[in-house]
């Protein structure tokens, strides 16, 4: 049988954070299974159609790609999510996956970063790996995305286990709850005296750069400053972490054992 891996991300338009993030991922994933061609989507149309209009780069959404492996030949496809929670982005895989079933004699799926409950503890210590040396008083905090999604609520049940187990770290969403003036008042009330702001997303995109780590009047560092938590910005995707990698690399596994 012929046999794919076909690896979808988000997305990003910067080409030195794919490098770091989205094709360190798909390398791992590759490794682990070496008797698969690999093959990338993007389920962001946006970032599909600047890299196309500003570098003549041509990149599948996931329906596309299914569609040219079924005319390739190919008839065994695991399918690996790259995404951080099952929300809008995710079910919109699962639906082309489910559709295209017929095509193939195996098609996989796995699952996003966050999906079981050992998925929350593993990336708590996933995130110990990149978290620098904390004076007293210091915390990290840990930008997600945020959904209007009811998956949202994955950001704040794993910012609920951080607190429950002491770990020195909170996370806030930039498009839902918990949003960042909620961690505001909770560490100054706290004494918390100064935060390391870290992306929890694949990629330090626009986001990372804009939303948390800009000058601009609204952005996460700037809110903290002026609230007198002074904040320190790191510009790292959760794809350049090795311990985040092999958590892809176990959910592929396990939606190939399962099929």
């Amino acid at each position: 049988m012929k046999k794919a891996l076909l690896v979808v991300s988000f997305g990003t338009s910067y080409h030195d954070t794919c490098e770091k993030n989205i094709v360190a991922c798909e390398q791992a994933l590759a490794a682990s299974c070496p008797d698969r061609e690999l093959f990338r989507a993007f389920t962001s149309g946006m970032i599909i159609r600047k890299l196309k209009q500003r570098d003549g780069i041509d990149t599948d959404t996931p329906l596309e790609a299914l569609q040219k492996l079924a005319e390739l030949g190919f008839d065994d496809v695991a399918v690996q999510s790259l995404h951080i929670i099952n929300g809008d982005e995710y079910e919109k895989i699962a639906r082309e996956v489910q559709s295209q079933r017929p095509r193939f004699k195996r098609l996989t799926l796995g699952t996003p970063l966050l999906s079981s409950h050992n998925d929350y503890q593993r990336l708590m210590q996933a995130l110990e790996h990149q978290m620098p040396a904390l004076n007293v008083n210091e915390k990290v905090v840990f930008m997600g995305h945020g959904a209007s999604h009811h998956a949202f609520a994955a950001y704040a049940c794993l910012d609920h286990m951080m607190t429950a187990q002491r770990f020195p770290a909170r996370v806030g969403a930039v498009e839902s709850y918990p949003e960042v003036e909620v961690l505001i008042d909770s560490m100054s009330k706290e004494g918390v005296r100064a935060v390391h702001l870290m992306p929890l997303m694949l990629v330090a995109g626009d986001h990372a750069i804009n939303d948390m780590a800009s000058d601009e009047d609204d952005s996460w560092k700037t809110l903290f400053n002026a609230a007198g938590i002074p904040a320190t910005p790191w510009l790292r995707g959760l794809g350049e972490n090795p311990v985040v990698r092999a958590m892809f690399v176990e959910h592929l596994k396990q939606s190939l054992e399962a099929a």
